[in-house]
């Protein structure tokens, strides 16, 4: 497969995108990948979630950059979830940034696979085992590729270290606004804007760099609101409000805790919405452009999920597209229409604000 070109082998991947299992990955399967770059693109779904098809949608250079960066910063958050003990975590995430200080690079920190919890973590946890054939597609990349590759980790890694730093010191909790828009914009806003040099090289100014972390926020306030319980039973939330629920199981009374906070964080991530059409705008891309369509893929994934989760906290969920086709079909005709991504982009900041107007309202 390494001899076809990956405009034709864009629909396959996109397709195996469709049909994996993120939640039970097939773990033996994976391990019995030998080739550096069928590895990449096999983990890539399991690793990025929705971002693994705005990769895919890329041109071809740009997509296996940006594949191997989002590999290495799956590694990272991996360091972050399941090392418990926050002295261990940290030296794991600076002496993963500084193994690229040697050319090729040195050998990864461990992790102990029985810190995983899930399949999910374990395939995780075995990207970590197999950052050797990661490394070998990372040396076949340009110079200045691989160094802005080494930058991303670097600052991820610094990012990582002071929310580490910051959850202990606060007893496990962020305890404000600003400070989960620090921590999205560190493990969101670096991929985001290595991403967007990739894509414009030039063309955003310090404006536009901002309207990219603003709509990095969005996307991990994304996890941030899906992973509230999750993260509780790792002795981690985002919000104060959830302090006293650390680490304790599930009562009606913590229950009703999580849903009010999930609602106050949803209105807070959905009023950031309009940052993306700002971007989009800014970005001058031209006519014919996948770097559009990856762009708008990734909102209409976006849109899908905060839909759901509006509904879920007992708002007013609006109408949308939701299959992964659909989705992939409306990505396509953007990126052969500008005038195709406004509206897309106008319909879902419309409906973002409402939500988050009739949220508050609700509250």
């Amino acid at each position: 497969m390494a001899g076809i070109p990956f405009s034709l082998r864009r629909p396959e991947l996109l397709y195996r995108g469709l049909v994996v299992d993120r939640d039970r990955p097939d773990l033996a399967g994976l391990e019995r990948i030998t080739s550096p770059e069928a590895f990449v693109w096999a983990m890539l779904p399991h690793a990025a979630r929705s971002f693994a098809a705005s990769i895919i949608m890329l041109p071809a250079g740009q997509a296996q950059t940006s594949a191997v960066a989002y590999l290495y910063a799956r590694m990272l958050d991996t360091y972050e979830d399941l090392i418990p003990d926050p002295a261990a975590q940290r030296t794991a995430l600076m002496s993963f940034a500084a193994r690229f200080s040697i050319d090729p690079p040195g050998p990864a920190p461990a992790l102990e696979a029985a810190r995983a919890t899930d399949d999910r973590d374990r395939a995780h946890v075995l990207l970590v085992e197999r950052v050797g054939l990661v490394d070998e597609v990372f040396l076949t990349l340009s110079v200045d590729d691989r160094k802005s590759i080494v930058e991303l980790i670097a600052a991820m890694a610094d990012g990582m270290t002071w929310a580490s730093n910051t959850f202990e010191q606060q007893g496990g909790v962020l305890v404000s606004e600003e400070q989960r828009s620090r921590y999205c914009r560190y493990v969101i806003g670096q991929p985001a804007l290595f991403v967007l040099r990739l894509m414009t090289p030039g063309r955003i100014n310090d404006a536009g760099r901002d309207d990219a972390l603003v709509v990095s926020e969005l996307i991990q306030m994304a996890n941030i609101t899906r992973d509230i319980e999750r993260d509780l039973a790792r002795e981690v939330a985002y919000h104060s409000d959830l302090r006293d629920w650390l680490g304790q199981h599930e009562t009606p009374a913590r229950h009703a805790a999580v849903l009010q906070v999930r609602r106050a964080l949803l209105v807070e991530a959905l009023m950031k919405v309009p940052a993306f059409g700002k971007l989009l705008r800014a970005s001058a891309l031209p006519f014919l452009s996948r770097a559009r369509g990856s762009a708008i893929l990734m909102l209409l994934f976006t849109e899908r999920y905060y839909r759901g989760a509006v509904f879920r906290v007992g708002g007013t969920a609006w109408q949308g597209p939701n299959t992964a086709p659909t989705l992939y079909a409306r990505a396509l005709r953007a990126a052969g229409s500008p005038g195709q991504a406004n509206r897309e982009v106008a319909r879902v900041e419309a409906n973002f604000l409402a939500a988050a107007r009739d949220l508050r309202a609700d509250g």
